[in-house]
């Protein structure tokens, strides 16, 4: 999964697998909006249409995987590792979108302010752990699309920045085809894609991305109840009208129609390169290849030290022997008896 340019041959193979990724988004796109509008009503639709990209997607790239580049575990090449650490990562996405969300909606409550109706019927609350899902399942078919399988083989054939910019225009490009949209909603989605494409980078992982979106979208849209690409009808629980001016409030398209977005998101890339610090240098530190000839330390060492002490060898050991005791009182008693005679003939 490296981000540097291959050979031709490699990244010419890199380029052809990206074009079917490509295509392959178009058609599933289609394929699960017009399979969810016969099975399922109205109300059920989007969810179900979110939740069959999002499968159609990792299913049809996953085979690609399998197929085209021999990826023992596609879902893991794709993004999705089980790692130690995933939930927390998952928590670290989380946290982010929903501080985005946060600093997003400050400047509505101080300048206009945010008329709120709240809804507290189990049918509303039942209905809010569907937009939750429907949610979950968005970001999860944007994460596959725009970093997935598709943005991988681009990034093995152009280099992981051709990637980015390349895929930040074309997520801003869909976000187009929606009514409503303006050039502050196309950039939007750019300054999104980039940092969603940065944090990937960093961890290697969709974890924190997923998050990141997610949360970004759920907590303006269910806690706060204002409208996510100009649907305002994602939040049965939370209805916020938001009062202000128009490049403050995106109008009828939400928060991602204004130019205050955007640097929020430009603003926060620094922020998300320090909190992914640790992340980074765990999955994108270089591996040390140890090269040249291998060295003997504690031979080299002993060669050093026999150099200066010199080569000679030391002098055995003189070996003394020590006599039993019982030998030793039979040799001394005659001497005794010898000096005792010797003295008696002076006499």
């Amino acid at each position: 999964m490296s981000g540097t340019p291959q050979s031709r041959g490699a990244r010419l193979r890199s380029y052809i697998e990206f074009l079917f990724a490509f295509l392959f988004f178009f058609l599933a796109r289609e394929l699960a909006r017009r399979s969810a509008a016969g099975m399922v009503n109205d109300q059920w639709e989007p969810l179900t249409e979110a939740a069959l990209l999002a499968f159609l997607l990792i299913a049809g790239y996953g085979f690609m995987g399998l197929v085209l580049d021999r990826q023992m575990n596609p879902l893991n090449a794709q993004g999705w590792p089980g790692r130690s650490g995933w939930t927390r990562e998952i928590g670290l996405g989380l946290s982010v979108g929903w501080a985005l969300a946060v600093v997003g909606v400050i400047p509505l409550t101080v300048v206009g302010g945010i008329a709120i109706r709240f809804a507290t019927g189990r049918y509303a609350w039942g209905w809010l752990l569907a937009d939750a899902a429907f949610f979950g399942m968005l970001a999860l078919g944007e994460e596959v699309a725009f970093r997935g399988y598709g943005f991988q083989r681009l990034a093995q054939a152009l280099g992981s920045t051709g990637a980015v910019i390349i895929f930040a225009f074309f997520s801003a490009t869909v976000q187009m085809l929606r009514p409503g949209s303006s050039s502050a909603s196309f950039a939007v989605s750019f300054a999104l894609c980039l940092v969603l494409s940065a944090v990937y980078l960093r961890t290697r992982a969709l974890w924190v991305s997923w998050g990141i979106n997610f949360g970004w979208k759920a907590g303006r849209a269910l806690l706060f109840g204002l409208a996510i690409g100009g649907n305002v009808s994602h939040s049965p629980v939370v209805q916020g009208d938001p009062m202000g001016p128009f490049w403050l409030t995106g109008g009828g398209f939400g928060l991602d129609g204004t130019w205050l977005t955007f640097f929020i998101l430009v603003a926060a890339l620094p922020v998300l390169y320090r909190v992914t610090r640790d992340l980074d240098f765990r999955y994108n530190a270089p591996v040390i290849v140890p090269g040249g000839v291998a060295v003997d330390i504690d031979a080299a060492v002993r060669h050093q030290h026999d150099a200066a002490m010199g080569t000679a060898e030391a002098a055995p050991p003189v070996l003394v022997q020590i006599a039993p005791a019982e030998t030793a009182v039979t040799q001394a008693a005659p001497a005794e008896n010898h000096e005792t005679g010797a003295g008696n003939d002076s006499v």
